[in-house]
C-alpha cells in the first residue's frame, strides 16, 4: 500500500466538499439569505455601538485598561454583541447540520463501493482500506466519519497528522483503522491540476476575508463619521 500524502487528501476532501456543499446551499439558500441579512443587521448595530464608545473614548482619555472594563460591562455593548452571535447561529447551524448529514452519506455510501472512494479521491487516485488492505466494512467507515468529527475539533491537527511519514495517518484513520492509499494505477505525484485547485481554494479564502475585514472597517468608519461630538 502506498499512503496518501496530505496535499493529495487534502485536494480530494475540498472537491468532495464542493460537490457536496452545492446542492445543500440550494435547499438551505432562501433562510439562509434572511440569516445573512439579520447578521449584517445585528453586525451593524454592534459596529454603530462601539463606534460611539470609541468616539467617548477619545474625549475622555481613559486607559485602555479602564475602558476595556467598562465595555465588557457595558450593557449595550453586551446585548449587540449577543446579537450578533444568535444570528451567527442562527446563519450556520441550520446549512452546517444539513451539509453532516449529507455529507456522510456522500463519504459512507461511496466508500462502500467498489471504488472504495468518493469522486473526490477518485479523481485523485486514492482509496480507502482497513488495516489489512481491504474493503472497510460498513461500522469502520460509520467511526471513521464520527472520528472526523475529533479531526476538525482539535483545531485541524488531527488531519495535520496525515503529512507525517511514513504512514501519512490522520486522527480518523487511526482511530477506524482504516488508511487512504494511493490505488495501484494512481501516479506517484499529485495531478497539476489539483495543485492549482488548492491554490485558487487559498486565493479565495484570502480575498473572502480582505473583502470582510474592508466591509467592517468601513461600516466602523462610516459610524464613528456620525458619532456625535
Amino acid at each position: 500500500m502506498r499512503p496518501a500524502g496530505f496535499w493529495r487528501r487534502a485536494a480530494a476532501w475540498s472537491l468532495d466538499a464542493a460537490l457536496v456543499a452545492l446542492p445543500v446551499l440550494g435547499v438551505v439558500w432562501n433562510p439562509l439569505r434572511r440569516s445573512i441579512g439579520a447578521l449584517g443587521a445585528a453586525t451593524d448595530t454592534l459596529l454603530e455601538a462601539t463606534a460611539l464608545r470609541m468616539a467617548d473614548a477619545l474625549q475622555t482619555l481613559e486607559s485602555p485598561l479602564a475602558l476595556a472594563q467598562g465595555w465588557l460591562r457595558d450593557p449595550e455593548l453586551l446585548a449587540a454583541a449577543h446579537g450578533v452571535e444568535s444570528a451567527l447561529s442562527a446563519m450556520l447551524l441550520p446549512p452546517l447540520a444539513a451539509f453532516v448529514v449529507a455529507w456522510l452519506a456522500w463519504c459512507v455510501g461511496f466508500e462502500r463501493t467498489p471504488w472504495q472512494a468518493t469522486p473526490g479521491k477518485r479523481a485523485l487516485g486514492l482509496r480507502v482500506v482497513d488495516a489489512a488492505g481491504q474493503p472497510p466494512g460498513i461500522m469502520s467507515l460509520l467511526v471513521r466519519f464520527l472520528a472526523g468529527g475529533l479531526s476538525w475539533l482539535t483545531l485541524n491537527l488531527g488531519h495535520l497528522l496525515a503529512a507525517l511519514p511514513p504512514r501519512h495517518a490522520a486522527l480518523h484513520d487511526r482511530i477506524s483503522r482504516t488508511r487512504v492509499c494511493l490505488a495501484d494505477d494512481a501516479p506517484a505525484r499529485m495531478p497539476g491540476w489539483a495543485g492549482a485547485w488548492l491554490w485558487l481554494l487559498a486565493a479565495a479564502t484570502l480575498a473572502a476575508n480582505i473583502w470582510l475585514v474592508s466591509a467592517a472597517g468601513g461600516v466602523l468608519r462610516a459610524a464613528l463619521q456620525r458619532a456625535p461630538g
